[in-house]
């Protein structure tokens, strides 16, 4: 048989198409051509494939090749492609039954030795393929990622000759024995570690509750870094679901995946010199960046007035919609990117509004390079002023509550919204709103009136809603009242220091 037809799958954003690696073997003279929308790193593997195959002691074939990597009009790139092809010849000399190869679906990169190396995207490509039923072949350096994935029928392998026994039948595979870690924590910062800011500290609960972006203003040394440092330690472990997609970003960027701790969320904190392209992710090829890195996580931005307005501004869609698309002239690619914001910032170009050295003109200006659209995603916005004198020398049982004690009503109340909506609070929609808000007529009148005096949009008052109903659900209350929504309205502080300064 001269012709040989091996699956695999390309990576494009977090999928894993089909590829069928079409082998031709011909008569004429030699050569070898890899036709179907190949990359440079995918016409290398001629050299590669060639290598590996002699030192693997194999005949490499004197005719003419023609590898076709079907479907054609969709871009291929990287290593992952050298394994089928070198199957696909070795079944086009007629060594390898050709039923056994619409069994199975392969990947790898191969050195000149014949050795496998991993690849990048093993999560998607296993995930994609026991989908299909298909039993995997892949690099053993990817097995325990690929092992992510339940039910999938893996066989993990070194070199390009245990492949070859493998599918001829001569020495078979070990399966790999699929073990999904538990649900472990890491050791994080604990809220106990911090001094005073009672009420700063109620608001990260409340953020991490309903999963709510959070803007700390204050004074620098009053503990913004500390608190955003702190909020993925009271968050609750990510479902399986949840942390499988996290994972597969991870693996299509080449990170290694922690097995151990694979279910703890996210922390990203990009410098504020950082590129819209970094944030967002870009390139020729389409690679996630940082909000898609952070994706079921959070994502701490720092000095926020000092990020370049555009840059801020390219956050607006994800926050809403929770994903990004990235379309460049040949390539169009899709991330999920449903992240929590946590941003910290001075209310004064030189620290401190206090210290007499900025006019509100200047003060003004600075704030300004934040948009009224971006702050407008923010739910809770929250002073943290500087500590009184003496109270660094508290005592350490009057520090308050440890990061263990307030998980433990954060994760109750996530656990109440998600029975209640199948999702977190912030991510509710505005007619879900309406079911899941509701409001007593002078409750309603209240909230109104504060929002006609504070000049607040729509979406505010929505999200004021939402908030309400967080710290409803932390107290176990089914009904938002008066209460609810005042103490909501009061993490409103670069509102209100934004109406001072104006007034003044």
């Amino acid at each position: 048989m001269s012709l040989a037809i091996v699956h695999t799958r390309a990576s494009v954003g977090i999928e894993a198409p089909l590829i069928r690696v079409e082998v031709h073997l011909a008569n004429g003279l030699p050569a070898f051509n890899i036709v179907g929308l190949p990359e440079a790193s995918v016409r290398e593997s001629r050299d590669r494939v060639r290598s590996a195959l002699i030192n693997s002691g194999f005949e490499f074939p004197a005719r003419r090749i023609t590898v076709n990597l079907a479907p054609a009009d969709l871009p291929k790139e990287g290593g992952r492609f050298d394994l089928p092809i070198a199957v696909g010849i070795i079944a086009a000399l007629g060594q390898i039954p050709p039923d056994r190869l619409d069994q199975y679906e392969l990947t790898g990169e191969l050195a000149l030795s014949g050795e496998l190396r991993a690849i990048t995207g093993a999560l998607p490509f296993a995930y994609a393929g026991q989908l299909a039923g298909k039993k995997l072949i892949l690099p053993a350096d990817n097995g325990q990622e690929a092992g992510l994935i339940q039910n999938a029928e893996i066989y993990p392998a070194r070199q390009l000759l245990e492949v070859y026994h493998h599918l001829c039948g001569q020495q078979p595979l070990d399966l790999m024995q699929v073990q999904v870690p538990g649900a472990s924590c890491v050791q994080e910062p604990d809220l106990h570690d911090i001094v005073g800011q009672a009420t700063a500290k109620r608001a990260l609960e409340i953020a991490a509750a309903g999963a709510h972006n959070i803007l700390f203003t204050g004074p620098p040394g009053t503990g913004k870094t500390m608190l955003a440092n702190r909020l993925t330690g009271i968050l609750p472990l990510m479902s399986e679901a949840e942390a499988l997609e996290t994972a597969a970003i991870h693996s299509i960027t080449g990170k290694p995946v922690d097995l151990e701790h694979w279910r703890q969320r996210p922390f990203r904190h990009p410098h504020h010199t950082s590129s819209a392209v970094a944030l967002v992710g870009g390139g020729s090829i389409p690679r996630p960046g940082e909000i898609s890195l952070a994706h079921n996580g959070v994502l701490f931005l720092d000095e926020l007035p000092e990020f370049d307005r555009k840059v801020l501004d390219v956050l607006r869609e994800p926050m809403e919609s929770g994903q990004v698309c990235i379309s460049r002239a040949a390539r169009q690619a899709q991330f999920p990117a449903r992240f929590q914001l946590v941003a910290a910032m001075n209310p004064s170009p030189t620290g401190s509004k206090d210290d007499k050295r900025s006019s509100p003109d200047q003060i003004l200006r600075y704030l300004n390079r934040l948009s009224g659209p971006f702050l407008d995603r923010i739910d809770l916005q929250v002073d943290v002023p500087r500590l009184p004198k003496g109270t660094l020398h508290q005592a350490e049982q009057q520090r308050g509550e440890t990061s263990r004690q307030v998980k433990k009503r954060v994760v109750a109340a996530r656990e109440q919204q998600l029975q209640r909506s199948g999702k977190p609070n912030s991510h509710l929609s505005p007619g879900e709103i309406d079911q899941v808000c509701p409001l007593q007529a002078t409750d309603r009148a209240f909230l109104q009136q504060a929002c006609d005096k504070l000049g607040l949009s729509v979406r505010s008052y929505h999200r004021i809603l939402k908030v309400s109903r967080t710290i409803a659900d932390l107290q176990q209350e089914k009904q938002i009242n008066q209460t609810h929504l005042a103490e909501a309205m009061q993490y409103r502080a670069f509102d209100r220091m934004l109406a001072s300064l104006l007034s003044q």
